[in-house]
């Protein structure tokens, strides 16, 4: 049986055409633009996966995951982002996310992270990488945790920073320095 999948995403544009290319693979696809209309499909539909955004007009994705999971306990969630961090992926896994993706992605990448599972088997030990993350990256990071941990309150992770804030706000518009 091919699941159904609940696409969660605000840009209209972006959810049409990924349930498009969902539908033509065969599976049954919903689409909610907000929170409620998810909690809502989610309920009436029973979808088997979740593709959640982790930018709903603002708001977080990742609140809306506890209430997926209470609702739909064995439906498997990939999160979405178009600026993603370690902070928010790690977070999104605790919460019950089985992969968390960046932005832009292909369809067979966003079905193949549904396959996984944290439960599968162990994979084969990997060399680490050959070189370390990069000096912007790891402060790319480091804001993210901080911003995390302020509830994404921009002043009081300045202050956290000794940062004045709008140096954070120039630093969170630029896009995430590569590895």
């Amino acid at each position: 049986m091919i699941p159904s999948i609940l696409i969660v995403e605000d840009d209209i544009t972006f959810g049409t055409t990924l349930a498009r290319a969902l539908k033509r693979r065969g599976h049954e696809v919903f689409v909610a633009g907000k929170a409620e209309a998810a909690i809502e499909i989610a309920r009436a539909e029973a979808p088997d996966w979740i593709v959640l955004d982790l930018n709903l007009g603002g708001a977080s994705g990742l609140t809306l995951i506890p209430r997926l999971r209470d609702t739909l306990v064995d439906a498997r969630i990939v999160v979405l982002t178009g600026y993603a961090s370690i902070t928010t992926a790690v977070d999104a896994i605790k919460l019950g996310a089985v992969q968390y993706l960046a932005k832009p992605v292909d369809v067979d990448t966003l079905l193949r992270a549904f396959a996984h599972s944290i439960d599968s088997a162990p994979r084969p030990a990997t060399d680490p990488p050959a070189a370390p993350m990069s000096v912007d990256r790891m402060e790319w990071e480091h804001i993210q945790r901080v911003l995390s941990e302020h509830q994404g309150n921009i002043s009081a992770t300045a202050r956290a920073l000794n940062m004045h804030r709008r140096t954070l706000q120039r630093k969170l518009l630029k896009k995430p320095a590569r590895q």
